[in-house]
């Protein structure tokens, strides 16, 4: 295995803040054991449906991304790894960490 791909598509999610997502990518990275590399990148933007923060928490095996649409409550969460981690761990973690009513999951084994 190259890689592996956590897709996690939250509903139903309280809206987050630029601070709740620092915290988010810090903890996430020590409930996965892994290693941020810099500061992640939280930048507000978009249009309509699309309109929120996205995220972008490079990690030394890869990145954690998320794209937060505060008009419809969902969240849709990427984490890829070349270091092998427990998608289980990630998955519980997010979907508490953001109140999520539902979570749709989906592993890709990068080859």
């Amino acid at each position: 295995m190259w890689g592996k791909e956590t897709i996690i598509d939250l509903h139903g999610v309280i809206n987050p803040t630029k601070q709740s997502l620092r915290q988010y990518a810090k903890d996430l990275c020590e409930t996965i054991e892994m290693t941020p590399y810099g500061n992640p990148l939280i930048p507000y933007f978009g249009e309509g449906e699309a309109k929120g923060f996205t995220l972008v928490q490079l990690i030394e095996t890869s990145a954690i991304v998320g794209h937060f649409a505060e008009n419809s409550n969902s969240a849709y969460i990427n984490i890829f790894s070349c270091k092998d981690y427990d998608e289980r761990k990630a998955v519980k973690f997010t979907k508490h960490f953001f109140q999520a009513k539902t979570a749709r999951v989906t592993i890709l084994k990068r080859k």
